[in-house]
């Protein structure tokens, strides 16, 4: 049950990881009482099939049998062989996550052993046997509260018990006193014996999980150039219904150390997603996320191409230009060129109503190749719009822009005065056939969203309201994965 409590809790916050202070969050998830309910129903199915075949310690007695003697009677073998949960519940408040289970059954087997001596019977008898004993009426409760500490998660138990109210026993075999032997003086023990090994067992996960959630990182790696930061902000905030935290979620360079950057979020709130289908999980970004990314890239020179191959070659080939712009095929006959392109500027990421607009500014260097020499000749700036509709992939949020419009104008030439109409033309091929298909295999990878592994986004719904884009999900379980991972739990 260790490793089950752990996942449970893990489950509740379908998370990962850590940071504090004075920083905003600007990635919000919501887990609502269906969420709840849900990683309740995982805790129980695993916390079961944990404690399922568990032997308790053996206990013994000697006890004075009317008309029989002392006997000395051993339990050996106790074994907890089935669990059926009828009731159980979660409740969140501002005092913790309360979890109880009520009015589940157990079944146990057991082996006993008696001997008798007494001056009746000098020479003493013995026997041996198996019983079966059914628990039923089995309440389990806890109470767990979740802190930031220097950015990590602490989870602090509050409160645990576990009260067996209720319990037969049937035994196969044995002499008649020995059955209500069992029931006066071994029935208070077995239930006690069942009672401290679930404790037990919750104390052991509570604390497995509080070093698993303090060993989670502070930031997915996306790339050789980016990372996120997936740090926890301020304290969860845990209502009559829901629990919320909040990530920072903004990128930064892989190299760098985790400090509050600039951005601020303002007072603005996360969209909702209604009451005409309540979901698992809403988890809401706000458009600094992305603009973040937008920076990170920037500034780390990843925005640059060299575009050497088109559907039509022949435009990267200064002869097919000797009728548009003759100075540059009287200066280069016959040269293969290439497009350098570079966003001169953080592209500006605005989330709209309908979608997540884009403007991106380009300068297109052409440069000629001369004898393996790279010689620019002319530079042409380009500003164009996008429009970015946003799309669940896996667990990642990607993107698939759609060019709305765009200009050019001639920055630099060496050649000449150049046709804008005619480069215009070649500038919208360039766009649509290279830039703009290059930049939606890259959007189409996505960002990973705060989901714990082992569970998987499920009839997902996406909602604009700027500055956020809100996902509102119910998610799903792989107990697979669950089985994979289990050793790695268990301390």
């Amino acid at each position: 049950m260790a490793p089950s409590i752990c996942f449970l809790l893990l489950s509740l916050l379908f998370l990962s990881s850590s940071t504090s202070g004075d920083e905003e969050g600007f990635i919000s998830v919501v887990i609502s009482d269906k969420g709840l309910d849900f990683a309740k129903d995982i805790l129980i199915d695993q916390a079961v099939a944990s404690i399922v075949q568990s032997q308790l310690p053996q206990i013994e007695k000697t006890v004075q049998v009317p008309l029989v003697g002392k006997a000395k009677v051993v339990l050996s073998d106790i074994t907890i062989n089935d669990i059926q949960v009828n009731s159980s519940s979660v409740n969140t408040g501002e005092t913790g996550i309360a979890l109880v289970v009520s009015g589940a059954t157990a079944d146990l087997s057991l082996k006993w052993r008696y001997s008798v001596s007494s001056w009746l019977v000098p020479i003493g008898i013995s026997d041996s046997g198996t019983a079966t004993v059914k628990v039923n009426d089995l309440q389990v409760g806890l109470t767990v509260n979740l802190r930031n500490q220097e950015g990590t998660l602490k989870l602090i138990l509050l409160d645990s018990g576990c009260h067996v109210r209720d319990l037969s026993i049937k035994l196969h075999g044995g002499a008649a006193w020995l059955y209500q032997v069992l029931v006066d003086a071994f029935a208070g023990n077995i239930a006690s014996a069942v009672e401290e090994a679930i404790s037990k067992k919750i104390n052991e996960g509570i604390s497995t999980l509080d070093l698993l959630l303090q060993s989670l990182p502070k930031t997915i790696p996306l790339d050789e150039t980016a990372a996120l930061n997936v740090s926890f902000v301020d304290n969860p905030v845990l209502s009559d219904s829901a629990i919320e935290l909040e990530i920072n979620g903004l990128f930064t360079g892989r190299n760098e150390v985790l400090v509050p950057q600039a951005y601020r979020r303002g007072s603005d709130l996360s969209a909702s997603c209604g009451d005409s289908s309540p979901k698992m999980i809403t988890i809401s970004l706000h458009e600094s996320v992305f603009k973040s990314g937008s920076l990170v890239y920037f500034t780390a020179d990843s925005m640059q191409w060299i575009v050497d191959e088109l559907p039509d070659q022949a435009l990267l080939n200064t002869a097919e230009w000797r009728f548009l712009i003759p100075q540059l095929y009287k200066k280069y006959p016959n040269d293969d060129m290439n497009l350098n392109m570079s966003v001169s500027s953080p592209p500006d990421i605005q989330v709209t109503n309908k979608d997540v607009g884009v403007n991106i500014f380009i300068d297109i260097t052409i440069d000629v190749l001369e004898d393996g020499e790279v010689i620019p000749v002319a530079c042409i700036s380009v500003d164009f719009s996008a429009s970015c509709a946003v799309e669940i992939v896996g667990n990642n949020l990607a993107g698939w822009l759609k060019l709305r419009k765009f200009s050019t104008y001639l920055k630099w030439s060496k050649i000449g005065k150049l046709h804008m109409n005619l480069i215009q033309s070649v500038t919208s091929t360039v766009l649509k056939t290279v830039l703009i298909p290059y930049l939606n295999s890259q959007l189409l990878r996505g960002i990973p969203l705060p989901i714990l592994n082992g569970f998987s986004i499920k009839n997902a719904r996406i909602l604009y309201a700027p500055p956020w884009i809100t996902v509102c999900s119910d998610v799903s379980f792989s107990r697979d994965y669950y089985l994979q991972q289990l050793p790695a739990y268990v301390s």
